[in-house]
């Protein structure tokens, strides 16, 4: 069947299994011939990295098998959504610790991805709440994982990109809270300078991310909002809403282009009227914005899109962030949404995103200048010690690729340790060079 990632580019034919159980996965693992193969939770991926000739779907794995009322431990499947979890748990005051933009990803994707969220510098990433967890190798054993059991896998796994092998089931800490909803306070800020400065007078707020209107340039350029959050005790445990609008086909590529998007950021900068302003709103609309828009990536028409994030560290923050503004801003290419987030200390995964800086995602749609742009971008990154994240790349370089994360050998020592060279694979692992094939 015809398959892509989230963001619809690549798409590749690929024969799906989809096993039924542990046991059924475990069979499927020893008796495939068409290796390699890679797992797939939801798809979303953005791009390559869970695309190969054989994927392994986990969709069915999706059991819960135990909770600790007291303590909010979670052992669940790989394939559980955070949709599920948020649907279990938060009427009975447990919340994800770490959750991405959306709640449309399963534990095995969040740990294989180590995947943040808006607090990544108060509590860090997914896989910092992960006690354990227990992967299926190459050769068709099952193995536990933790920070102290096997840890060179768990290392290699977290952030691995599903390439270590599979993970059938882990064991998460969750959060307490007292409701469902979120105290949000806005600040209006001016340009990018103000923007930070604005992040370090708040970074004691549990959650903050900006938007940044990646247009403007001048005395302009970065202009924002930036949205503070709290977990309120306010409000009861009242049920997520679900898809309000759905998109119901691709837009023509015409739709989106400077203006359109210049427009956009216009109505929705000036939405906040106040220098700050707060309101008491639900977890939903806080955390998962474009949830609530069914097929939203039909936006960028048929071709599909990209997402670019990347981090450098704070002390270039302000300088990398106007280079990279700057050059978006000069090229024209509208980014239909720019986020802007705050990193704390990293954790010791061996291919871990987040380090601490600043970091900034940005939506493309496909075409040959978006790619001449992002060489471009990727140069400065590499400028000011950063790199891109692996769970949005559908297009960086092997070159850049080593260069953002110098753990790969050790990476590649785990995989040939365990027997996942040959086994687990992707479009993008043979990108990189760290698989054979095409």
């Amino acid at each position: 069947m015809l398959i892509g990632g989230w963001g619809q580019y690549p798409l590749v034919e690929a024969k799906v299994s989809s096993p039924l159980t542990g046991d059924d996965l475990q069979r499927t693992i020893k008796t495939k011939d068409d290796k390699p193969y890679i797992a797939r939770g939801l798809g979303r991926s953005y791009g390559d990295s869970s695309l190969s000739s054989t994927i392994i779907s986990t969709r069915y794995l999706n059991r819960f098998h135990s909770f600790n009322e007291k303590t909010g431990v979670l052992t669940c499947d790989a394939g559980v959504s955070l949709d599920e979890v948020l649907d279990t748990f938060v009427c009975r005051g447990w919340f994800p610790t770490v959750t991405p933009g959306t709640r449309f990803v399963t534990v095995g994707g969040a740990i294989a991805s180590d995947v943040h969220g808006k607090n990544h510098h108060t509590v860090g990433a997914f896989c910092d709440h992960v006690l354990s967890f227990r992967i299926l190798i190459a050769n068709g054993d099952i193995l536990n994982c933790s920070p102290s059991e096997n840890r060179d896998l768990f290392l290699a796994t977290c952030g691995g990109m599903g390439l270590t092998g599979l993970i059938t089931d882990a064991t998460i800490k969750l959060l307490k809270v007292e409701s469902s909803f979120i105290e949000e306070t806005t600040c209006k800020a001016r340009n990018l300078k103000e923007c930070l400065e604005l992040f370090d007078a708040h970074n004691s707020a549990p959650y903050s991310v900006a938007w940044i209107d990646c247009l403007k340039q001048g005395e302009d350029l970065g202009r924002s909002l930036l949205m503070l959050g709290k977990h309120s005790g306010q409000g009861g445990y009242d049920d997520l809403k679900k898809i309000a609008l759905s998109i119901p086909f691709n837009l023509p590529e015409v739709c989106l282009n400077k203006l359109t998007v210049g427009a956009f950021n216009a109505l929705y900068y000036g939405r906040i009227r106040k220098q700050t302003q707060e309101r008491h709103v639900h977890y939903g609309p806080y955390f998962y914005p474009l949830d609530g828009i069914g097929n939203w990536t039909r936006l960028y028409g048929a071709k599909g899109f990209v997402q670019y994030q990347f981090v450098i560290p704070k002390e270039a923050g302000l300088d990398g962030m106007t280079r990279v503004l700057d050059k978006i801003a000069k090229s024209g290419a509208g980014s239909f949404l720019s986020v802007l987030k705050v990193f704390g200390k990293g954790n010791d995964n061996l291919l871990s995103f987040p380090f601490e800086g600043y970091t900034l995602a940005l939506d493309f749609k496909v075409s040959a200048q978006t790619f001449e742009l992002l060489d471009q971008l990727d140069a400065i990154v590499l400028d000011y010690g950063g790199r891109v994240y692996l769970t949005k790349d559908a297009r960086m370089s092997d070159q850049v690729f080593k260069a953002g994360y110098p753990q790969w050998e050790v990476f590649q020592s785990v995989r040939e340790k365990y027997g996942a060279i040959g086994t687990f694979a992707s479009l993008q692992s043979r990108r990189f060079g760290l698989d054979a094939g095409r």
